[in-house]
Order: structure tokens, then C-alpha cells, then sequence
């Protein structure tokens, strides 16, 4: 007969009450207690200091008077308005999405929804108020057409995002000459538009490229396992700066006289091919971690290779590595950067220009620090969601 033992609880004020945590996590002994007290202290002065500076000190009118600079470089004022269909068409899905499968996490949700209606309470023109009160709603309808039709919903979303990427394109760039829709050059995209536009498609476009060359690696045809090894062990012992610089001046070479490969397709295509292969080992990470039951399990019902790949030892290797892809897509996001020295003004680039003009020489601090601001926001989401997604998949649990 097998004896039960108890397991013995702590007493109830160590379980449920502040005291009790603050107790056991920051005051456990004089050690304890003293190292805490001396955090606060650090915090405390530190966070004066720079509150005082960000009110006070700054001077943030080079951010006021850059903003749109910053935000679109030099994109034609009378054709911001494709940039703001574009937004509202994010507005939608993302409220959607977050109706359809993320609707269980209220302060989020309240963030999401309401961020469009806070930007329009800051100091904009009445034009600009207007655009985001009008992306505020479209992310609200999203929402709560999401959150009441999950699922009827669920397939327009996912076909929705599939073609969000290129509808964009369309929109920022234009179609020919047509005097109603002009084609806007991709020497006057700059600032975060640019950067979006580079890390977006990039990581986009190197997923699927990744996952092929993870499972090419592990093909039993020796001449496309060959590739593969090649290709990824290629292009991860060099910077990314050698492939951008590579990409800008050989893709030419390989063109006919008459064709133009665009700068920032150059810069597209170099961040894709190097991308991808580093997303390739993430995936061969993942595949590898699958049991070898899994295979023989698939083979026992009668499914293909391919089927089984595609079924149940796919899903299950991405499951597992979200984590690091999340990982994965913030590092391409900080690294479009690089594209600086390509001549191509993305977000670091158009800081650096305003920094050069004379009104504002010196603001070097103001500058970097909102660029760190925007860096940081969007990283910060990008890890949020890469969270809810493990949650919803229920990773920890499998490691549990």
C-alpha cells in the first residue's frame, strides 16, 4: 500500500499576501533586506535623473519638428495618404486577430485597441487626429467582428495578412504614371516606413525560404543536401555587411544592360538569403528535437515522406522553437540598420541626418534616445506576441 505524503504549505500570509511575498523574495534576512533597500535607492536616484531630464532637460523639438521625417523620410506630402490606408488596413487585421485568438487578455486588448485613439489625443494636426480616430475605429470594428464571428472570421484573417504585404506594396509605391495613383520612387522612402518595409518582407520571405533549406538539409538526395549544407554554412560565416555590400554591387553583373534592379529590392534580397539561413538551423534545431517516434509513427499509418513532414513533424519542430524565432525576427528587425551604409536612409539614417542640420546640432541625446524608444517599442511587441503564441501553442507545457 502506497503512503500519501503531504506536502506542507507555508503558512497562509507567505501564500496569498504582499507582506508574505515581499517577505520571501526581498527581506528573507539582513543580507537580503539590505540588497534591496540599496536597489531602491540606485532606482530611485537614477530614475529622478532621467525624469527630470526627459521633462526638463530635453530639448525635443527636433523630434516634433522631424517627426514626419523620421517616421516616412521624404515620401511625397500628397501621397501620404496611401501610407495611411495601409495603416487602417492594420488597424483592421490586427484587431481582428486579436478578437479572433487573443481576445482572453483584457489590458492588452484595451492597449491594442485604444493605441490609435491615444495617438490622436497627442499634439498632430487636426488632419492627422482625424486619420487615427478613423484607425482607431477600424481596429475596434476588427475587434469586436472578431471577437463575436471567431469562427466564420478566422480564414479572411489569415487570407487577409497573406496579402497584407503585398497590398502595401502597391499602395506605398504606386502603379506606372497614372496621375492618380503616381509611382513614388524608392529614393524618397526613408525613415520607420523604410525600415518596416525591409524587415517585414525580409522576415516574411525568409521563413518559408528556411524551412525548405532545414528540410533540404536533411533530404536523402545527397546533390540537394549538398545545396543546402553549402548555402547555410556559406552564408553564416559572413556579416550580414558582406551580403548587403555583395547584393548591391554582383546583382547587377547577372542582369541584362537593360534591367535595374532597385536599390532596396537589392538590400530585400540580401537581408532574405542571409536571414533565411540562420532561420534554417532554428528549423533543423526543431526537427531534430522531434522523437524518432514520430517518424516511425507516420510510416506506421501509411503517410508519405512528405506527408508526414508536412503533418506531424513540422508542426511539432516549430512549436518548439518559437522562442527563438521570436528571437530570430527582432534580431532582423535591429539589423536592417545596416542598410545605413548602403545609402539608404531607414530609421538610424534619417536620425543621423537630422542631426545634421544646423538648428539642431548637438541634440545627439534627444535624437537616439527616441530612436531607442521606437526600437524598443516594437521589439517589445514583437516579444509580447512571440509570448501569447507560446502560450496559446502551449510550449511550456511541453517542456513541462
Amino acid at each position: 500500500m502506497n503512503r500519501v505524503v503531504d506536502e506542507v504549505l507555508p503558512p497562509p500570509i507567505e501564500r496569498y499576501s504582499v507582506l508574505g511575498w515581499l517577505k520571501k523574495n526581498l527581506f528573507q534576512n539582513w543580507l537580503s533586506a539590505l540588497a534591496t533597500l540599496l536597489m531602491i535607492y540606485l532606482f530611485f536616484m537614477a530614475g529622478r535623473a532621467m525624469l527630470t531630464w526627459v521633462v526638463i532637460g530635453a530639448q525635443w523639438e527636433v523630434i516634433a519638428t522631424n517627426l514626419q521625417l523620421l517616421m516616412i523620410g521624404q515620401y511625397p506630402r500628397s501621397e501620404v495618404w496611401r501610407l495611411w490606408i495601409a495603416l487602417g488596413l492594420m488597424g483592421f487585421f490586427s484587431g481582428l486577430s486579436w478578437g479572433i485568438w487573443i481576445r482572453q487578455r483584457l489590458g492588452a486588448t484595451l492597449l491594442v485597441v485604444g493605441m490609435p485613439v491615444i495617438m490622436a489625443f497627442l499634439p498632430f494636426a487636426p488632419p492627422v487626429r482625424l486619420a487615427w480616430v478613423a484607425i482607431g475605429l477600424l481596429t475596434s470594428g476588427g475587434f469586436f467582428l472578431g471577437r463575436r464571428y471567431p469562427q466564420r472570421l478566422h480564414r479572411l484573417a489569415t487570407m487577409g495578412w497573406l496579402a497584407f504585404v503585398p497590398l502595401v506594396i502597391v499602395l506605398v509605391r504606386g502603379v506606372g504614371e497614372d496621375a492618380r495613383f503616381p509611382t513614388v520612387t524608392t529614393n524618397l522612402w526613408g525613415g520607420l516606413l523604410l525600415t518596416s518595409i525591409i524587415a517585414g518582407i525580409g522576415i516574411a520571405l525568409s521563413f518559408p525560404i528556411g524551412v525548405l533549406l532545414a528540410i533540404g538539409r536533411r533530404s536523402g538526395y545527397p546533390i540537394i543536401r549538398a545545396f543546402c549544407v553549402v548555402y547555410i554554412e556559406l552564408i553564416r560565416s559572413v556579416p550580414l555587411i558582406t551580403v548587403l555590400f555583395m547584393a548591391q554591387t554582383m546583382i547587377p553583373l547577372f542582369m541584362p544592360a537593360n534591367v535595374d534592379i532597385d536599390r532596396v529590392v537589392r538590400a530585400i534580397l540580401a537581408f532574405t538569403l542571409f536571414s533565411a539561413a540562420y532561420m534554417a538551423e532554428n528549423v533543423r534545431g526543431g526537427l531534430q528535437s522531434v522523437p524518432k517516434g514520430q517518424y516511425e509513427a507516420a510510416a506506421a499509418v501509411g503517410l508519405r515522406s512528405s506527408q508526414s513532414m508536412r503533418l506531424i513533424i513540422l508542426p511539432q519542430a516549430l512549436r518548439s522553437i518559437i522562442p527563438i524565432l521570436t528571437a530570430s525576427v527582432i534580431g532582423g528587425f535591429r539589423d536592417t540598420s545596416l542598410v545605413l551604409i548602403l545609402g539608404l536612409l531607414d530609421l538610424l539614417g534619417i536620425g543621423k541626418a537630422v542631426l545634421a542640420q544646423p538648428a539642431f546640432l548637438g541634440r545627439h541625446i534627444e535624437v537616439y534616445s527616441f530612436l531607442a524608444a521606437v526600437y524598443w517599442l516594437i521589439s517589445y511587441a514583437i516579444s509580447y506576441i512571440g509570448q501569447i503564441i507560446e502560450e496559446r501553442v502551449g510550449v511550456d507545457a511541453k517542456r513541462t
